[in-house]
């Protein structure tokens, strides 16, 4: 098996990963009972409970710090995402461009964060889009290095 072929792999496990560990992080009893309340007016709960303000998040994290898991929530939401920037030029040529790569980021994310809107099995929060883009951005620059290194 050729390195592409082993590096596409790994990327597509460690997809497969970050959807287990964001999405589908609770046990199936648990999913399942998330599941049988969905209906309209459940869903539309989730708009209430969502962070749509930039920064809200990081600065209860911040201000917070001695009380919350702060320091893991934050750097966890960074990175879980730089493999996603350092694999992804390796098998998307046009992403090894910062712009199409924080694209790719921020569509890969938001889906997550959307998918978990409306399906109440996580909160949206415009902070976890951000980190996790900075995370595939710092992935990125490692890319860029481990390049240059050869």
């Amino acid at each position: 098996m050729n390195k592409s072929k082993r590096i596409k792999i790994v990327f597509y496990i460690y997809i497969a990963i970050v959807i287990k560990v964001i999405i589908f992080k609770y046990p199936w009893e648990d999913l399942k009972a998330i599941m049988d309340t969905w209906e309209k007016g459940v869903i539309l709960e989730g708009l209430d409970t969502a962070n749509f303000t930039l920064f809200k998040t990081i600065k209860m994290y911040i201000n917070y710090s001695y009380k919350l898991n702060s320091f893991e929530n934050l750097v966890g939401n960074v990175v879980v995402f730089v493999p996603f920037g350092f694999l992804l030029p390796y098998i998307q040529e046009k992403s090894r461009k910062l712009p199409v790569l924080v694209l790719n980021a921020f569509l890969f994310v938001l889906g997550i964060e959307v998918f978990q809107l409306f399906s109440a099995f996580g909160a949206f929060d415009v902070d976890d889009i951000l980190l996790n883009c900075f995370g595939a951005v710092l992935g990125w620059i490692l890319y860029r290095f481990w390049e240059r290194r050869k």
